[in-house]
C-alpha cells in the first residue's frame, strides 16, 4: 500500500567536514544523505539517513602547481564543497603540496613502515605459493616470521589483496598467530599487523579486518607496549642514578642505553603500523565509538611524549580526527593533552607543527581548554607564528578563540600580537579584509590595555581613515570598542567627532551608522563642545526623528538614546534638546519598555530574567494598569509550568500503569494533598495561597 501511495523521492545532501587524506594525495569530504519518500500530500512516509565520504584525488599536485587555480577547480567540480570554503581548500592543498609522499607499491602504505632491517626471507614471494607460506605459520617462531614476511610481500601489492581476501585459511592463520604470539615477538606482531593494515587501507576490505578482531588486538598491543616503555624508562633511570662517571659500570650503562634505543626503534615501528590500522578503521564512526570506549584517546595522548616525528605525525592526525566529537574532546581535556602539545609549538617539522595547530584549533572551541592553552604558555608562541605565512591562518583562528575569553584577552597586551595585526590591516589597503582578522581585532579592542596599544602612534588615525573611506562596519565596530574605555584614549577621538557626525547626516547604511553613533555615545569627554557639534551638523532633528518607535531598527534607536544621554551631560545641550521637543519622544519610548521587558521576563539568561523581574516590580508599583498586565503574564507563565508538570506526571504514571495490574488511577490529575482540580487548572488565588504556605511571596499585583 505504501508503494501505491508514494509519489516522490526527496533527497537532501549536507556537506560535513573537509580534511586531507592521512596517507594519499587527496582531500576527504564527509557528507550526509537524507532520503525521504513523500506521499501524495507531500508528507514524509519513509526516511533514511546515511553518512558517507568522497575522496577527491589530486594526483597532479606538485611543487610547481598553482594551488589557487587547483582549489578553484576542485570547488567548481565538487558540488559538496561550497564556494565559501575555497580558502580552506586552498590551505589544505598547500599542506598536501608540502607533505612528503609515501613510498611503496601499495596505495596508502606509509613509507616509514617499509624497512625491516635484518629481515631476510631469501626469496621473492609468489601468489601461487600462499599455501606453503601459510604452512610456515604452524611451525616455530622463526618460521612464523618467515611465512608472515612472505605474505606481507604479497599484501603490499594491491593487486593481490582480492585473492588473499578469499583465502580464509591464510587470514585465519595470521589472525590466530597474532592473537596467540603477539607478546613473544615484536617483529612478528609488526609484520602480521602490517598485512592487515594493507587491507584496512581500502574501505571495501576493512570488513575482513574487523571480522578477525584485529583492531581490538592492536589496541591491546599498543597498551602493552606503552606499559613496557614505562618500565624501560624506569629501569634506565635507576641505573643512571647508580652509575659513576667512569669505570665498567658506566660502560654497562652505555650498553644498556644502546639496547634501549634499539628496542625503542622496533617498538615505535610496531606502534606506527598498529595506530595506522586503527586510524583506517576509525573511518567507520561505529568502530570509532568502540575505540573511544576502550580509552583510545588516553593511549594516543601517552604517545605524545615520544620523540619520533613520524609517529607523532600519525598520533596527531588520529587525535585531530577524534577531536571533532564532543566525547573525545572531553577525554582529551581530562588527560592534559594541551600541555603535551605545547612543546611542539613551534618546531622544525612542518607537518608536525601543522597538525598540532589544527588539533589545538579543534580543542580551542572549549573555554576550559582555551584557558589551559594560555596556562601552557601558548599565547606568545602562537603570536610568533603570525609572522609565518604557512601557519598564520590557523594560528590566528586559535588566537581569535582565545580572545573571546575576558580573562585571557588582556594578556595579548604583553605580546607583540597587536602591532602585527595593525600591520596586517594596513597591508590590506583597499582590498576586502579577512573576516577572521577584523573579528580578532574587535575582540582585542574590548580590553582597555589593548585599546591603548592600538592607539599608539598613528594606529587610531590609520584605522579611522580606512573605516570612514571604505564604510567598513566591522572596522567601525572595532573603533567603537576602543572608544568605550575611560582614560587618555577617549580624548584622541575629539579630532574625529566631526567625521563621525557627518555619517549620521549623510544617511549611510544603517549598520555602519549604528557603529558611528555608538562611538559618539561613548565620548564622555569634558573637553568636547557638544553644542557646537549639534549645531554644525544639525543633529537635533536627526536625534528626534530616530527616537520615534518604528523609525529605525532597535539597535540604532538604542544608540541614539545613549548619545542623547551623553550630549545632555552638557547643560547647554540639555536645554537645546529640551526645547526641541525630544523629551516626549523619550517618554513614548519608555511607554514601550514594559512590553519588551515582559517578553524578556522568561529569557534563558538568569541575569536578564532577574533585571526584568526587578524592573517590572517597580513599574507595577507605580502603574496600576501595567501592574495587572504584569501579574497576568506572571500567572500565565507559572500556570503553564504547573500544567507541564501535571502532564509530565500523568505520562509517568500512565507508563507505570502499563506495567502493573493496578487499575485504580483516580489520582492521576491530583497533587499529593488531593486539592488540585481534576482538570489540571488553577486560579491565581490558589497559586498565591500555595506560595504563602511555602513561605514565598506571591507575584506583585
Amino acid at each position: 500500500r505504501m508503494q501505491e501511495d508514494a509519489r516522490y523521492l526527496k533527497r537532501k545532501v549536507r556537506a560535513g567536514s573537509l580534511d586531507v587524506h592521512p596517507t594519499e594525495k587527496a582531500l576527504v569530504v564527509q557528507y550526509e544523505v537524507e532520503a525521504s519518500i513523500l506521499g501524495e500530500g507531500g508528507d514524509p512516509m519513509l526516511g533514511e539517513r546515511k553518512e558517507g565520504q568522497k575522496i577527491i584525488r589530486v594526483k597532479s599536485l606538485s611543487p610547481s602547481t598553482d594551488v589557487g587555480a587547483l582549489a578553484r577547480k576542485v570547488v567548481e567540480e565538487c558540488r559538496l564543497i561550497p564556494l565559501s570554503r575555497l580558502p580552506q581548500v586552498e590551505h589544505l592543498l598547500h599542506y598536501l603540496q608540502s607533505r612528503r609522499p609515501a613510498e611503496g607499491k601499495g596505495q596508502g602504505v606509509p613509507r616509514e613502515l617499509t624497512p625491516f632491517e635484518g629481515l631476510e626471507v631469501g626469496e621473492e614471494a609468489s601468489i601461487s605459493q600462499v599455501e606453503r607460506y601459510v604452512e610456515l605459520l604452524y611451525e616455530g617462531l622463526p618460521e612464523k616470521i618467515r611465512g608472515s614476511a612472505l605474505l606481507l610481500q604479497l599484501a603490499r601489492n594491491p593487486d593481490n589483496l582480492e585473492e588473499l581476501l578469499h583465502n580464509e585459511t591464510a587470514l585465519g592463520a595470521l589472525a590466530r598467530v597474532l592473537r596467540e604470539d603477539w607478546k613473544q615477538s615484536v617483529e612478528l606482531s609488526t609484520i602480521i599487523i602490517y598485512i592487515f593494515f594493507c587491507f584496512s587501507s581500502f574501505s571495501q576490505f576493512q570488513a575482513v579486518v574487523s571480522h578477525y578482531k584485529v583492531g581490538a588486538l592492536c589496541m591491546a598491543v599498543v597498551e602493552h607496549e606503552l606499559r613496557r616503555h614505562d618500565l624501560w624508562k624506569e629501569e634506565l633511570s635507576k641505573k643512571n642514578k647508580a652509575v659513576p662517571e667512569q669505570g665498567s659500570l658506566r660502560r654497562d650503562q652505555e650498553k644498556a642505553v644502546r639496547k634501549y634505543r634499539s628496542l625503542l626503534a622496533k617498538q615505535e615501528q610496531l606502534l606506527r603500523v598498529s595506530l595506522y590500522l586503527l586510524l583506517n578503521l576509525a573511518e567507520d564512526t561505529r568502530t570509532e565509538l568502540k575505540m573511544r570506549n576502550k580509552n583510545m584517546v588516553g593511549l594516543l595522548v601517552r604517545v605524545l611524549d615520544r620523540e619520533d616525528p613520524e609517529l607523532l605525525v600519525l598520533v596527531l592526525s588520529f587525535l585531530k580526527k577524534l577531536s571533532i566529537f564532543l566525547e573525545n574532546k572531553n577525554d582529551m581535556a581530562e588527560v592534559d593533552t594541551v600541555q603535551r602539545l605545547a612543546r611542539f609549538v613551534p618546531c622544525d617539522h612542518k607537518d608536525l607543527l601543522n597538525l598540532t595547530l589544527r588539533l589545538l584549533l579543534n580543542l580551542s572551541f572549549d573555554s576550559g581548554l582555551r584557558t589551559k592553552m594560555v596556562e601552557a604558555g601558548l599565547l606568545p608562541k602562537l603570536t610568533a607564528l603570525l609572522g609565518d605565512a604557512t601557519h598564520r591562518q590557523v594560528a590566528m583562528w586559535i588566537l581569535y578563540h582565545i580572545s573571546v575569553d575576558d580573562r585571557s584577552r588582556s594578556l595579548f597586551a604583553y605580546t607583540d600580537c597587536i602591532p602585527q595585526l595593525l600591520q596586517m590591516l594596513y597591508d590590506h589597503g583597499e582590498e576586502k579584509m579577512d573576516i577572521e582578522l577584523i573579528s580578532f581585532c574587535i575582540n582585542l579592542a574590548a580590553s582597555k590595555k589593548n585599546a591603548q596599544i592600538m592607539c599608539e602612534g598613528n594606529g587610531l588615525k590609520m584605522v579611522m581613515k580606512r573605516a570612514l573611506k571604505m564604510k567598513d562596519c566591522l572596522l567601525m565596530k572595532m573603533i567603537r570598542n576602543i572608544s568605550q574605555h575611560d582614560g587618555p584614549t577617549k580624548a584622541l577621538f575629539i579630532d574625529y567627532v566631526g567625521d563621525l557626525a557627518a555619517q549620521m547626516a549623510a544617511e549611510e547604511e544603517e549598520e555602519f551608522v549604528v557603529e558611528c553613533v555608538g562611538t559618539l555615545g561613548n565620548l564622555t569627554v569634558p573637553e568636547l563642545d557638544w553644542e557646537l557639534v549639534l549645531r554644525e551638523y544639525n543633529l537635533v532633528p536627526y536625534l528626534k526623528d530616530h527616537l520615534k518607535p518604528g523609525s529605525a531598527e532597535d539597535d540604532l534607536i538604542l544608540e541614539v538614546v545613549i548619545l542623547v544621554g551623553t550630549v545632555s551631560m552638557d547643560d547647554a545641550c540639555a536645554a537645546m534638546l529640551a526645547k526641541s521637543g525630544i523629551i516626549p519622544a523619550l517618554i513614548e519610548l519608555l511607554n514601550e519598555a514594559p512590553a519588551y521587558l515582559i517578553d524578556l521576563m522568561h529569557d534563558k539568561n538568569t541575569e536578564i530574567r532577574k533585571v526584568c523581574d526587578n524592573t517590572l516590580d517597580i513599574i507595577a508599583e507605580y502603574d496600576e494598569e501595567w501592574g495587572r498586565k504584569i501579574q497576568s503574564e506572571k500567572f500565565r507563565f507559572h500556570n503553564n509550568q504547573w500544567l507541564d508538570m501535571v502532564e509530565s506526571r500523568q505520562a509517568e504514571e500512565g507508563e507505570a500503569y502499563l506495567y502493573d495490574n493496578d487499575n485504580d488511577r483516580t489520582d492521576l490529575f491530583y497533587s499529593a494533598d488531593g486539592i488540585t482540580p481534576g482538570d489540571g487548572s488553577i486560579s491565581p488565588d490558589f497559586y498565591n495561597d500555595l506560595q504563602s504556605q511555602n513561605g514565598e511571596d506571591p507575584p506583585a499585583g
